[in-house]
């Protein structure tokens, strides 16, 4: 460097300059040479090396490389190697001017610490990335760690280029933090509380990504495709995303829907409100009609002979119809309901399958229906549930009762003809 530089200053003195225009400027060509020089680098790193690199990780078939490419690695890297160039060339070019060495290395070290961060930024989302691809991924997601990490290579990052700054050492700025204690404490209380939220949810295994979860105090209803440090993320059935807090998750209450999902069938509890006024007695006609029904006809056979044996053993007088024991048109109706329900395709009978009354109402009395669909996938589970009330309701009036419904315009004027 000795050399080159005295061969630049005796050109410009052999054509006529002073020694003083000569210094001057063969100092400024030698420092405009360190930047062509670093620039050059910089464009063959940007386009020759990495166009070979991003051609390798193409043509690769492992999918790390990839997500390392996706994350910008191996582009931030590639801003390292000219900066090199001036931080070893101006030491060389100018050893004379120490003080001038000082801050031009003190600017460089500053920008390598900055570009230090974002690389260490780009490797942690890519660990990120990598992760997820794993089926471990959904049930301890470790994106809220990885955010904690990055907050603090930032914070260590923004404490060198200070100490650079002030030439003092980084353990010196750490214990003037003490001070600062309770400000960072305000600063940082949602990612403190998220990332304490984070790991009672990891560890109690409250939620992943893929739950359903429903929230009623965040108007949240859908399903987690994102947990961060401090928020969740979770898109609801409209296509909408919520973003709750996750701290809200551990001190309020929330519906995991999990639990269903992982089970063999999607609950169905519903009722029909049978009018009071239609129930009765069945008589002879009623259930000659009812032994017609393939589902119930053995059940009205068996039930119609048993109740003919105890009224005829107890000598129950038959011109009231309120003595001895007698089927009802409702009573009918909820084991046909039960013996439909038993033979229906997509209903688990393995879990619970009940047909039951509920204590009478204003609006008549509900016949609640309690079973599985084996069927949990949304549409489909709303399609068999009104598929099988559909048939339900058109068979009311086979038995003859009326389904509950408050007057409506309609009957009011057909009340006035």
């Amino acid at each position: 460097m000795e050399t080159l530089k005295h061969t630049v200053e005796q050109w410009y003195l052999n054509v006529g300059l002073t020694s003083y225009w000569s210094d001057l400027l063969t100092d400024t060509t030698l420092l405009l040479g360190i930047l062509v020089l670093s620039l050059l680098v910089n464009f063959i790193t940007k386009k020759i090396i990495l166009a070979i690199v991003i051609k390798v990780v193409e043509k690769s078939e492992t999918n790390w490389d990839d997500i390392l490419l996706k994350r910008k690695v191996f582009a931030r890297l590639s801003q390292v190697a000219p900066i090199l160039i001036i931080y070893y060339g101006i030491p060389q070019l100018f050893p004379e001017a120490p003080s001038f060495i000082g801050l031009i290395q003190k600017a460089v070290v500053m920008y390598l610490v900055f570009w230090g961060a974002l690389i260490v930024d780009a490797l942690l989302r890519s660990l990120n990335d990598i992760y997820e691809r794993f089926e471990s991924a959904a049930e301890r997601p470790i994106k809220g760690y990885i955010q904690v990490v990055q907050i603090l290579v930032y914070l260590l990052a923004v404490l060198l280029m200070f100490a650079i700054l002030m030439d003092k050492s980084v353990t010196y700025l750490l214990a003037g933090l003490g001070t600062l204690t309770a400000v960072f404490m305000l600063v940082f209380k949602d990612s403190l509380l998220g990332l304490a939220a984070g790991i009672q949810m990891s560890v109690n295994k409250m939620v992943r990504i893929g739950d359903w979860i429903t929230v009623p105090s965040q108007n949240a209803d859908g399903v987690i495709i994102e947990i961060s440090l401090n928020t969740v993320k979770v898109q609801n059935w409209d296509n909408t995303i919520t973003t709750v807090p996750s701290y809200a998750l551990v001190s309020g209450s929330f519906q995991n829907w999990r639990g269903m999902q992982e089970s063999g069938g999607r609950r169905v509890k519903r009722s029909i409100l049978i009018d009071q006024t239609s129930i009765r007695f069945c008589t002879d006609e009623m259930l000659e009609k009812y032994k017609k029904i393939d589902l119930i006809r053995d059940y009205v056979f068996n039930r119609t002979a048993e109740i003919e044996a105890h009224n005829t053993e107890r000598q129950v007088n038959r011109e009231i119809p309120v003595n001895g024991r007698k089927m009802t048109n409702l009573g009918t109706f909820r084991r046909y309901i039960q013996e439909y329900l038993k033979n229906h395709q997509e209903v688990n009978q393995e879990l619970t399958v009940m047909v039951r009354h509920l204590p009478p109402t204003e609006r008549g009395i509900p016949l609640e229906l309690y079973f599985f669909s084996k069927e949990k996938r949304w549409i489909y589970y709303e399609a068999i549930q009104a598929d099988i009330f559909d048939h339900l309701l058109a068979t009311v009036e086979f038995f003859e009762l009326r389904v509950f419904q408050e007057p409506t315009g309609y009957d009011m004027r057909q009340m006035g003809k």
